[in-house]
């Protein structure tokens, strides 16, 4: 059913599509604007309804229904400026669920939205999140996730692992800096800078209004959104990250203004928090249930902060919430999480982070497996690995022996290999579906 139109540059999630939607009446592409909805939904289109268009919008909200009467695979792009249409795909599908029927890309949830029917077994949710970075061709991946979910924990033999990379920190900056939004790939820096302060901008001035949020104080708004920036790949408390962005102030943002902030801005997919892992049958105890903090692409990170590369290979940059290290440690993890999650959700699998409330264990990264294997991953901004660096792996596979599938170090290194201990150290450009 693809039909790659030129200059489409295939995404892990068309593999996704390729397998599912011949076989599901509605699929929902959602995400956040700019990370490749339409065109990747266009490759599967006969019939096309942008809602951003008012003439096309009048049309379907006259009669929703002729959605029905039209060539399928039926295209409604921005389906959350006209609510009432997700309604509609509901009752065309429990009428007929035939396959590949209607494909809905939405950037927002409005308010309206949220009183619509879920969906639940009639239309399909799949998240797009920016590129990771095999999408962007940085360099052809070596080592496979899909390879390492399949192994058999404790097997006697774990995969091989191996391959070169000849990307280097400076280029895992760049890419930080440059975002994975499709459409700013090929722009020259300064255009690209330009292009995510109008991206900002209209996000905060425009979007929220549009899904229904009312914003009474603009500037105090970015000023928390910069400061959740500088708290990403951290688990700092939402005081905290209150009190970085009103430094002296006594007049500050209630409690519910800042939870209404943090909705309305997960309800664009600007933030993108990791979950705090919950083993299923485990014996671990005193685990921390708190989110990691993470924006949907670290270039917006960066953005916010008013960072570039020099700034980040010099250590620039002000992390709040604990995070050790420098600020390019705290994005370059982000980069991590956001490409891992696009592949192990393309995958079936799902994504957290583990952190004791002591602090005394964390793992940056839990991928689980439908069947509750774990995949252990650990972020160093390195090229090198120490026995240090694996410690929580060991400990994780020593609590969990038929659990822990494999245990990963995710580096800017140049060779990807596996240790004796059985770590497997892989750089991230390396890791791929």
């Amino acid at each position: 059913m693809l039909n790659c139109s030129m200059g489409y540059r295939r995404r892990i999630l068309d593999d996704l599509l390729d397998e599912v939607f011949p076989h599901l009446a509605a699929v929902a592409i959602e995400g956040a604007k700019g990370v490749g909805k339409t065109e990747t939904a266009l490759q599967r289109s006969k019939t096309v309804y942008t809602m951003s268009d008012p003439k096309q919008r009048d049309i379907l909200q006259a009669d929703t229904g002729r959605i029905s009467q039209v060539p399928p695979p039926v295209l409604i792009d921005e389906w959350q400026l006209l609510p009432q249409v997700w309604q509609s795909v509901k009752t065309l599908v429990d009428r007929n669920n035939a396959g590949g029927q209607y494909l809905l890309t939405g950037s927002a949830a409005s308010s309206a939205s949220h009183r619509v029917h879920s969906g639940a077994g009639r239309i399909v949710r799949l998240v797009m999140r920016p590129m990771t970075l095999g999408e962007r061709g940085l360099c052809t991946p070596t080592v496979s996730l899909t390879t390492l979910l399949e192994q058999t924990p404790g097997q006697a033999s774990p995969s091989e692992i191996t391959g070169e990379s000849d990307i280097v920190l400076g280029d895992y900056a760049e890419e930080i800096v440059a975002s994975g939004l499709p459409g700013l790939t090929q722009l020259p820096p300064r255009a690209a800078r330009l292009q995510l302060d109008s991206y900002l901008a209209r996000a905060l001035d425009h979007d929220l209004e549009e899904s229904g949020y009312s914003v009474r104080r603009p500037g105090q708004l970015r000023a928390w959104l910069a400061a959740y920036a500088a708290a990403s790949a951290s688990t700092a408390s939402y005081t905290n990250i209150l009190d970085a962005a009103t430094p002296g102030e006594s007049d500050k943002p209630t409690r519910a203004t800042v939870i209404q902030y943090r909705e309305a801005l997960e309800r664009l997919f600007l933030l993108d928090p990791l979950p705090a892992w919950i083993p299923s049958f485990a014996p671990l105890k005193r685990l921390t249930l708190g989110p990691k903090h993470h924006l949907v692409d670290p270039g917006l990170a960066a953005r916010l902060l008013g960072v570039g590369v020099d700034d980040l290979l010099m250590g620039h940059g002000t992390s709040i919430g604990g995070q050790p290290g420098p600020l390019m440690g705290s994005l370059f993890e982000s980069l991590a999480v956001q490409s891992v999650r696009v592949l192990a959700e393309s995958l079936g699998a799902r994504v957290s982070h583990l952190r004791a409330k002591g602090g005394e264990h964390e793992i940056d990264i839990i991928v689980e497996t439908e069947g509750l294997g774990v995949l252990a991953c650990e972020v160093k901004l390195s090229n090198t690995v120490t026995d240090r660096d694996v410690a929580h792996l060991l400990w994780l596979k020593k609590q969990m022996p038929t659990r822990v599938i494999d245990m990963v170090i995710l580096n800017t290194g140049p060779y990807a290999y596996r240790r004796k201990d059985g770590v497997a150290v892989i750089p991230l450009a390396l890791l791929g579906r």
